[in-house]
């Protein structure tokens, strides 16, 4: 793989400011980020004023503790447009979760906020080894959603020709990259699974596409699968990070020179990590739950908001900002099972570690009597056999007993029995509710 770190006058001077400067900028922008909230959005003046903080007392980033939190719940309570600083007229987009757990989370955007979006994911591309010039094929979804509208403003500012193909239509995905030779493509990791699947079955080599980069985003993915994009597809794998909550895809990246954990754009995006248990907030470098305050939004500011992802924050390295490391999970992915807690990017660490297993598998909770059980469903790899997926299986299930402490039933099926998916992979069936 080529290098395609950037050069001399490719990086913004923020990206390389010193801290002090990083930290005098974000404190001037969180006190008008918090007053902006308190004099124009009812749900926040009322929880500030409920703790007896005014915009006032916040003076220090370190203030910002004595805030409380924002909560998904909040944003729902106050749908569709309560939670907006500015009169919807001047709300030049709208964008909104899929509501499959409730109602949707609504978020808007002013113009400056879409120009905001549009740089803080340029800067995201760039630092993945994206350029100017370059074809950049983008496989998110188009829509409510916001991955689809955010990778194209993105790449376009950037100076990016876009290819804007969204998900779905897998054959002709892998037929606009042999078409279009694009440099790079924007896609959540489990469809690009699928998309690598079809080039084989289409006689495609992946290693022989013009493909330089991936950039993958909105699911929690492993270094070992970065292993297996890099060694099929001969290409960087390179992380991003973001939620519509706060803004979309575009909050923190990878920088492809270290891929070392994904840089926090923090003069926008202020972080905080808390214990997911007593909101308190942990030093740098200690795991637990990603807040996030934003220091720049106008439609829909948001303060002290519990992303529910797990990481930790690191110092800067590629840029003067702060690093997260790699999600390794969400507090509301998280499965308890008899005692014990595990993630789907513990299972697919081991199961990337079995030659026989491919990464496309699903945990799938039952419950016989009392008692709650596992099954991980798994496709073997193509021209494995059953016999030898089975014997992988099992070995699946002594590394999951002696590594994470728990017992699971691992079913080897053939390739292509786990559905599917065109944007999040489903990991987590859970069928207790329905016994």
């Amino acid at each position: 793989m080529e290098d395609l770190g950037p050069r001399p006058g490719d990086l913004e001077t923020i990206e390389t400011a010193s801290v002090d400067e990083l930290r005098a900028l974000q404190t001037e922008r969180l006190r008008w980020s918090v007053r902006h909230a308190y004099e124009h959005v009812p749900h926040y003046r009322a929880s500030l004023d409920a703790v007896g903080v005014h915009p006032d007392d916040v003076r220090e980033l370190e203030d910002l503790a004595r805030l409380p939190f924002t909560a998904k719940a909040d944003l729902r309570e106050n749908y569709p447009y309560g939670m907006f600083a500015v009169p919807r007229e001047q709300v030049v987009r709208v964008h909104a979760s899929s509501g499959t757990t409730g109602r949707p989370t609504v978020v808007g955007y002013t113009r400056d906020d879409i120009d905001t979006w549009a740089h803080v994911m340029a800067r995201s591309i760039r630092a993945a080894g994206g350029r100017a010039g370059h074809v950049l094929h983008n496989a998110y979804g188009y829509g409510l959603f916001t991955g689809g509208l955010g990778a194209h403003y993105g790449a376009e500012r950037l100076g990016c020709t876009v290819v804007p193909v969204s998900g779905g239509m897998t054959e002709r995905q892998v037929q606009l990259i042999v078409d279009f030779e694009p440099d790079l493509i924007m896609v959540t990791p489990s469809y690009m699974l699928a998309i690598v699947d079809e080039m084989e079955r289409q006689g495609v080599d992946p290693r022989g596409t013009s493909l330089r980069v991936g950039i993958f985003g909105a699911e929690p993915w492993t270094n070992d699968m970065r292993r297996e994009m890099e060694q099929r597809l001969d290409m960087h794998a390179v992380d991003i990070y973001g939620l519509s909550e706060v803004i979309g895809p575009g909050v923190a990246a990878e920088c492809v020179e270290t891929k070392d954990g994904l840089t926090v754009w923090e003069d926008h995006f202020y972080p905080e990590v808390v214990d997911p248990v007593t909101g308190q907030v942990l030093p740098d470098g200690e795991e637990g739950e990603l807040v996030l305050t934003s220091l720049t939004k106008q439609a829909m500011p948001v303060l002290r908001y519990r992303t529910r992802d797990l990481t930790r924050l690191l110092p800067g390295t590629a840029r003067t900002m702060r690093r997260i490391e790699k999600i390794t999970g969400r507090t509301d992915d998280m499965i308890i099972l008899r005692g014990v807690n595990l993630f789907p990017t513990q299972i697919e660490e081991l199961i990337l570690s079995l030659p026989a297993l491919s990464p496309h598998f699903q945990c799938v909770l039952e419950r016989t009597g009392r008692l709650d059980s596992m099954v991980v469903v798994v496709e073997r790899r193509e021209g494995v056999d059953p016999a030898t997926a089975d014997r992988a299986g099992a070995e699946l299930q002594l590394l999951v007993k002696n590594r994470i402490g728990v017992s699971i039933e691992v079913r080897a099926v053939a390739p292509g029995s786990v559905e599917r998916s065109m944007g999040k992979m489903r990991r987590i069936v859970d069928r207790r509710v329905a016994r």
